[in-house]
């Protein structure tokens, strides 16, 4: 079967997905369902290239750049919890800088990364906020990764995700965003709206590249 006839599964919705486009290095694939493009897995980093990969990154919390970029996340998060919320750092990487800010705003904060802080432990109990920064367009299996925190999240809590999303196909073909070789799981809002409608979930876009999903107390 060639690459334009392959029709692999969403990652997010199990949907059956159609060729979308391919660059020198993998081909993409689009579903009409939920609107995401994604990287099928025959076209994977191995888990050895791709810790290889994140250990070339340098993201460092007193770095004054990289605070203010996670400050779009970090600001309309903060306006959203009340004073004391715990809450969890899915994929905090090598420098955990999201988590350093938000502590500093008095929310304590545990961390998780499949690579450099794998306590599967803060998955046996519910936090009010969960926030995942540049971290889901790494999903293998966002659909597993995305429901498992939505269970660990508290009635009414938040979870707060920064991605760039898909916004045109014929665009996404001049993409830098998916030269990343990890990058192999892109979302759009076609996306959010699909996951927000499955959760009954309130759905809160704050930037180009943030969203916040509000689980619902009832």
């Amino acid at each position: 079967m060639s690459e334009e006839t392959l029709q692999p599964p969403c990652p997010l919705c199990q949907q059956v997905t159609r060729f979308c486009c391919r660059d020198r290095r993998r081909p993409y694939y689009h579903c009409d369902r939920c609107g995401m493009v994604h990287v099928a897995a025959p076209w994977h980093l191995s888990a050895v290239d791709e810790r290889a990969q994140y250990d070339l990154h340098d993201n460092q919390a007193d770095d004054p750049a990289y605070r203010q970029f996670l400050s779009r996340l970090a600001e309309p998060l903060l306006a959203r919890l009340p004073a004391g919320a715990e809450g969890l750092d899915f994929g905090c990487g090598t420098g955990p800088a999201l988590a350093v800010m938000l502590r500093e705003k008095g929310h304590p904060i545990a961390l998780y990364d499949l690579y450099y802080a794998p306590d599967i432990s803060v998955f046996e109990r519910q936090w009010d906020f969960i926030t995942s920064s540049e971290v889901v367009e790494h999903l293998a299996h966002p659909d597993a990764e995305l429901q498992r925190l939505w269970q660990c999240l508290k009635p009414g809590g938040w979870l707060g995700i920064m991605t760039k999303r898909v916004t045109d196909l014929a665009a996404f073909t001049r993409w830098h965003y998916k030269n990343d070789p990890t990058h192999i799981s892109f979302f759009s809002q076609q996306s959010f709206d699909w996951l927000a409608e499955r959760w009954h979930a309130r759905l809160e876009v704050v930037g180009d590249d943030v969203v916040l999903l509000q689980k619902p107390i009832n």
